[in-house]
């Protein structure tokens, strides 16, 4: 909105000329995401706690969460508030790539709102089935894959996308495209959902994950840059930058809240959208191999989950890990919560850094 109002008077007045950089943008996303969060943090919380939506403790789970019984959850709805705001605020909204990272965000979103809404106000143990979720999810796979195809600017989606410390070759996928875009979508947003268990935790990594991706996007969006690092230069897909730093806000604005003792939690609303938004970001940046290093503990949280199912169901009832995900293994072991959780940050800011060091390690 502010780019659209003020950009076209900078010929009249020149400091407008600011609503022209990509940088300014963000910043002013960025800033703009913090504030709202903090603001109406307050105020979420507050209606979450008087209509008693509050989070309810697997039984299965560590004993020490059970202090957590009752804290208000579907926090999910100030993140979305933090990252959509300001984005319609500051971004060129007539870019495709901005449209389609809005159209995953709320969808995921939604489908994140109507799990914890089963889960915490009609009390289903399970909230939305996982049938229906993934199904929701791979629809929407389908039609972001789809989009990218036929509706994306400048035909840079041929089912093609970039190895990491490899500049001369790319995964041609072909027929497989579509359904690669669907396992991106659906394992990215499954993954920082199933992380999403200690206080803090997954809102920090996905701070990490979209400073990196702000960093990639802005490269990306620039000829100069993209053709000195010999990475894809992909017009327009620099705004996307504006949205990473409006979730970088968000995350921050959140973690206000967030933080151990958690006042709030964001439950599915917030975690499967922002697994689902970065997905879709690195899709659109034909970067989806690098989820796996910028989204280290993301993908090592959900091997746990499937290393344990397949070692009770096959071994007889064996597990490798005292309790999946891994965070709660390192719980149970003795490290006490909040140590966890720093820990995991630090690796996600090592996994950053490695993210962004393959641009130039090629």
């Amino acid at each position: 909105m502010f780019y659209h109002l003020f950009y076209p008077l900078a010929e009249h007045i020149s400091g407008l000329n600011l609503f022209r950089y990509i940088t300014f943008r963000t910043a002013g996303a960025m800033a703009t995401a913090i504030i709202i969060c903090v603001l109406l943090g307050p105020l979420f919380i507050r209606q979450l706690k008087k209509h008693q939506v509050a989070e309810r403790i697997r039984e299965e789970g560590p004993q020490s969460h059970k202090k957590k019984e009752g804290t208000p959850t579907m926090g999910g709805l100030i993140v979305l508030a933090g990252i959509i705001i300001p984005t319609l605020l500051w971004a060129d909204l007539t870019n495709y790539y901005v449209q389609a990272v809005l159209f995953v965000t709320v969808w995921l979103g939604a489908l994140g709102f109507m799990d914890d809404y089963l889960k915490a106000i009609k009390r289903y143990p399970s909230g939305l089935v996982a049938r229906k979720k993934m199904i929701g999810q791979t629809i929407l796979g389908l039609l972001f894959g789809l989009g990218l195809m036929y509706l994306a600017p400048e035909g840079q989606f041929d089912g093609t996308t970039d190895i990491p410390f490899m500049k001369d070759y790319v995964l041609a996928l072909g027929y497989f495209y579509i359904p690669f875009i669907i396992l991106v979508i659906t394992g990215s947003s499954n993954a920082v959902n199933l992380t999403d268990g200690l206080d803090g935790l997954a809102i920090g990594l996905c701070a990490f994950c979209f400073m990196a991706f702000a960093g990639i996007a802005y490269l990306t969006g620039r000829l100069d840059y993209s053709s000195y690092l010999q990475i894809d230069y992909i017009p327009g897909a620099g705004e996307l930058t504006i949205f990473c730093g409006a979730a970088v806000g968000s995350a921050l604005g959140f973690l206000w809240f967030n933080s151990h003792p958690a006042e709030v939690f964001m439950g599915d609303t917030g975690s499967l959208a922002l697994g689902g938004a970065l997905g879709s970001i690195a899709i659109m940046l034909k970067k989806e191999l690098l989820l796996v290093i910028v989204g280290g503990v993301f993908v090592i949280t959900a091997l746990s989950v499937i290393i344990q199912v397949l070692s009770y169901r096959y071994r007889g009832g064996k597990r490798v890990f005292k309790m999946a995900p891994l965070h709660h293994h390192f719980e149970l072991i003795g490290w006490p919560e909040s140590k966890v959780v720093v820990r995991y940050w630090i690796i996600g800011a090592l996994c950053a850094l490695l993210t962004l060091a393959t641009l130039k390690i090629r």
